[in-house]
């Protein structure tokens, strides 16, 4: 017993030791950089010598650079998109304005001139874009969106979907979607069959990938070359509230679909019809 007594003390000035040989290597771990004497104190957070903090730009255009980490790689998000069992084939409402809409582009013989009359009007219309076609004409998306008009996407090569399997129908899709959003750093929101020819299988894949189904009421029937004045006959006997116009700004010749827009458009807008872009949630 007498041999026991004076470890009690040994005992607990070996933990206390311990103890505190533990909070000083702690502190001398976790600590920041000391301040100089009469100098300000450290900022609280990572070190200068790590370099600058995630919250400080390093460039004063650090907003038009993509943002790092895992938002960035998810990329911009989808819309979800209506399993239609019909494409929009018309814009509802008594009175609503007209739609015009462009297939096949961009091109950059007939798609710039489009571009051009549709501006000097102030008008704005949709793009059916082939992603074949996209992929090398980033410049012309690019104005398409700065001025305005909305990018559609209809397909990568146009074939007949409703006889592709699911695995080309979603591949022709996707990587027109893919294009699109690599030019202008968006999805699009709307799909056009080539063809018009959609079944449940169109419907479902597009949705898949965050896109509604967009057709026609019109169609100038441009593709075939039937001449000027048949194309604007055709476009101003279809004309009407909600109605949407197919021409086509690639796929060929296109000089006569320019040389009708350059009639037809100021006309109709003479009569008084106005025109839009279809806004999700609206159709």
């Amino acid at each position: 017993m007498t041999n026991d007594a004076p470890l009690v003390p040994r005992r607990v000035l070996l933990r206390t030791a311990a103890v505190l040989g533990a909070a000083v290597t702690t502190r001398l771990l976790t600590a920041g950089p000391a301040a100089a004497p009469g100098g300000p104190a450290p900022s609280a957070g990572p070190s200068s010598a790590a370099g600058p903090s995630a919250a400080t730009p390093v460039r004063p255009d650090h907003r038009l650079r993509p943002l790092a980490g895992h938002a960035a790689a998810e990329g911009p998000r989808r819309l979800p998109a209506p399993v239609r069992t019909r494409p929009v084939l018309r814009m509802p409402g008594a009175g609503h304005p007209m739609v015009l809409t462009f297939d096949d582009g961009p091109d950059p013989r007939y798609t710039p001139p489009i571009l051009d009359l549709l501006r000097r009007h102030h008008v704005r219309a949709t793009f059916f874009v082939c992603g074949e076609m996209a992929e090398h004409q980033g410049g012309l998306l690019r104005r398409m969106v700065d001025e305005g008009h909305v990018i559609g996407n209809h397909s990568w090569s146009h074939p007949l979907l409703t006889r592709a399997s699911t695995a080309v129908v979603r591949a022709e899709l996707e990587r027109t979607s893919e294009a699109v959003e690599r030019a202008v750093g968006q999805h699009p929101q709307w799909m056009r069959a080539p063809y018009g020819a959609w079944n449940r299988r169109v419907f479902r894949l597009g949705a898949e990938l965050g896109m509604d189904a967009f057709a026609w009421t019109v169609d100038s029937l441009d593709w075939t070359e039937p001449g000027t004045r048949t194309i604007i006959d055709r476009v101003l006997n279809g004309a009407g509230p909600g109605v949407i116009v197919l021409a086509h700004d690639a796929g060929g010749d296109r000089s006569q679909t320019v040389t009708a827009l350059r009639t037809y458009l100021p006309r109709l807008l003479a009569d008084g019809h106005r025109f839009t872009v279809p806004v999700r949630g609206e159709v």
